[in-house]
């Protein structure tokens, strides 16, 4: 790799040694040293050293504090690490040294200095650079280049081992300047016959010693043995100990890093998720670090009002919490208002920009929140969150933070689908593309922190790196991409790692694209596009117990009454008909039922009236149900209905009930409010059994046969409003 990050050490050139040291193999061959050219300590270089310290490898660093002058890795450069090789070369005088010289930021070891040397001798030659397939910069120097029986036949320069002597020679000559091409210089030596005999220069053709990765994405795989992960070239059926993510390969050689060389294995997971931690336990929350959340609603979303009681639950100091809201919904300025209104005192500082404000766009939005962060010297982290965000686990900021990472995004999911807030690898156009790991990771068989192209929707950034390496402005901006894909493009060309997490379970993502929003209580049609949030409000939280402990009565016989609504769900509907306020008038005569006549009227709004009759028959497919099948023993019902409304019964309205049977075969009649409370009086009474229920709870229902042996009444209603919803099945 010739791209490095610029940097502002005042040192113009140095080399740091490094001696590391690892329990993986012994001690590096004295003669043996690794030198590679590094001006800024990037997550690349970091990555770097960690698998050379794995191996225990011998490093010097070349130029670190320096000011990169060498171009990057799209366009002919790199001159400068020529001249920092030649520089330390000349300080060496141990002729028996071997010198091996890699790029650093986009390479790995993936084997020992023992494999390395072994491989090299077994060359015979003075020098060996790596090899490549693709002839780079110049191609017309390709008829020159000697011919190789099997293998890559063109010279790579982010790889070469040779003896000390034989390397001083080699670049000798160098006189150019620091933006011109390493890569030319060192084929120009190679593709001469008499420098190429006097220097004994070969490549590494079948990739035994370096596997450059570009051209070559299909000839390389990860194989896993002994608790080990190496890259196989499976074209050559070799194990190279050096892997070069060269060109366009950053995100395969960050891809690979995920596992080489013992990153995570099937025998031992994840081995370097619990290294350079930052714990917060036995801090003050006084010295927690400062969190700037940013929240972005830039859509229609559904629960918006839950969304916000997870952000109130999170277990972090709210006086160390500094809030950015940015939202462009008119239609959720209520809930944000209600939010600030209850809660927003809490927080050390609330900066709000609504749909009214300004003219700020969902892009500006996002490059203002970090800027915010970024110009506040108190700001340590950048926590950004979109609307749509199901954030279930209450310590996800602390489990973020003590990551230590320079952005890590919490992985979450949406239910019962492999859609996540991460990209395991992009396509050529860089889109979406699925990873071999993927779905692994999203499913939860490999659990780690993993490097990846692309993240979204929620994910933490340290202020150090807003103020250092992503400095710029318009992370977010782009002509060409979306938001979020711009953001992630602009970090990664900044050699700045993106990671995801799923060590934790942290929650999942909503699907807001049929979102609508032309009701009072939209959430309430939500049913199929997000079901499990659904459930999660609006039906009774001890649902899932009725079948398990038999949480199921029989107040009268064949009446059986259990718990099926949330306290939230009984209001949302009351208030939904409310809103629609176009009750019948409790005529015998009503041109809404096939007929146009009904024998026992009541005062009442159908759901096909609301729109939600498709939504009503699937609560019935699902949660009532499974219920019938099991306390009518042979029954299977597919839920079908002719009727399902909400009843109101009112003292000077209509207070009760004649007797009668219902059009079904079995009823379902649900309180949507709670006697003594609400209304006095109020019940069903079942007359064959002369049975009543008196005190209907709120959220439970009733289920009992429609026709024949349950003849009933609604008993009067003396006081309040009483509402029910009532289902006819299978008429």
């Amino acid at each position: 790799m010739k791209i490095v990050i610029l940097s502002a050490f005042c040192a113009f050139f140095c080399f740091t040694h490094l001696h590391l040291t690892s329990s993986e193999e012994q001690k590096t061959p004295e003669d043996l040293l690794v030198l590679t050219v590094a001006t800024a300590e990037t997550d690349g270089f970091s990555r770097f050293l960690r698998s050379a310290k794995h191996f225990n490898y011998t490093v010097k660093v070349l130029g670190r504090g320096a000011k990169w002058q060498g171009g990057d890795y799209m366009a002919p450069g790199g001159g400068q690490r020529i001249r920092l090789l030649k520089e330390a070369l000349e300080e060496m005088k141990v002729q028996e040294q071997t010198i091996l010289f890699v790029d650093s930021y986009d390479v790995v070891f993936a084997s020992g200095p023992k494999e390395l040397l072994k491989k090299f001798k077994q060359t015979g030659h003075r020098v060996v650079f790596s090899s490549e397939t693709l002839i780079w910069p110049d191609r017309h120097l390709e008829d020159k280049h000697p011919s190789v029986r099997e293998g890559n036949r063109f010279l790579g320069s982010g790889g070469f081992i040779g003896y000390l002597p034989n390397v001083k020679e080699m670049v000798a000559d160098w006189t150019g300047e620091d933006h011109d091409s390493d890569q030319l210089f060192f084929t120009n030596i190679y593709i001469n016959p008499e420098k190429r005999k006097s220097i004994n220069i070969t490549l590494d053709s079948k990739c035994r010693l370096f596997q450059n990765l570009n051209g070559a994405l299909d000839e390389v795989v990860l194989k896993f043995e002994d608790s080990r992960v190496r890259a196989r070239n499976v074209l050559y059926d070799t194990l190279p100990v050096i892997i070069h993510g060269n060109g366009p390969t950053k995100l395969q050689v960050n891809y690979l890093g995920n596992y080489i060389p013992k990153v995570w294995t099937f025998e031992t997971g994840c081995t370097v998720c619990h290294q350079d931690l930052r714990p917060l336990t036995g801090i003050q929350e006084s010295e927690f670090p400062l969190v700037m959340i940013g929240i972005f609603i830039q859509q229609p979303t559904p629960f918006v009002t839950v969304f916000f009681e997870r952000l109130l639950n999170l277990q972090y100091p709210k006086n160390r919490l500094k809030l950015f809201i940015y939202n462009q919904e008119s239609h959720h300025q209520k809930q944000v208002d209600s939010f600030l209104k209850s809660h927003g005192n809490l927080y050390q500082d609330v900066k709000l920009v609504s749909p009214e404000g300004a003219d700020t766009n969902s892009v500006s939005s996002r490059n203002l929140g970090l800027d915010l962060c970024r110009q506040d010297k108190e700001c340590k982290y950048f926590f950004s969150l979109d609307g749509e965000v199901v954030l279930k686990n209450k310590d996800t900021l602390k489990i973020l933070i003590k990551q230590n990472l320079p952005i890590v995004a919490p992985m979450i999911t949406r239910a019962g689908r492999l859609w996540s807030n991460f990209w395991g690898a992009l396509s050529a156009d860089g889109f979406y593309a699925r990873s071999e790991d993927y779905v692994d990771i999203v499913q939860g068989r490999r659990v780690g922190v993993w490097n990846v192209p692309y993240i979204s929707s929620v994910y933490l950034v340290k202020a150090d790196v807003l103020r250092s390496d992503i400095s710029d402005y318009g992370l977010f901006s782009s002509d060409t991409q979306d938001a979020d894909m711009a953001f992630c493009t602009s970090v990664r060309s900044k050699g700045v790692f993106l990671y995801v997490t799923n060590m934790h379970s942290f929650g999942r993502i909503l699907s807001v694209e049929n979102y609508q929003t032309g009701h009072l209580h939209n959430d309430l049609w939500q049913i199929f596009e997000n079901p499990v949030d659904f459930e999660e409000r609006y039906i009774h939280e001890n649902y899932s117990l009725i079948m398990r402990n038999k949480l199921i009565e029989t107040p009268c016989p064949d009446v059986y009454w259990f718990p099926m609504f949330s306290e939230v769900a009984c209001d949302h509907f009351v208030q939904e008909m409310e809103h629609f306020g176009q009750w019948s008038g409790g005529s015998t005569v009503d041109n809404r039922i096939q007929g146009g006549y009904e024998n026992v009227p009541t005062i009442d709004i159908h759901m096909n009236q609301v729109g939600y009759e498709k939504e009503w028959h699937k609560l019935l497919l699902d949660y009532v149900a499974p219920i019938t099948e099991k306390l009518f023993p042979g029954y299977y019902t597919k839920a079908q209905f002719d009727l399902a409304f909400v009843v109101r019964y009112k003292p000077d309205e209509q207070p009760s009930l004649r007797p009668h049977h219902d059009a079904s075969t079995f009823t379902i009649n649900l309180a949507l409010n709670q006697v003594g409370l609400d209304y006095q009086g109020g019940g069903c009474r079942f007359i064959r059994y002369n049975c009543s229920v008196e005190a209907p709870r709120k959220g439970w229902a009733l289920m009992h046969p429609g026709r024949l042996t349950h003849y009933h009444e609604g008993l009067p209603t003396t006081g309040g409003v009483r509402y029910i919803a009532v289902s006819f099945v299978d008429p």
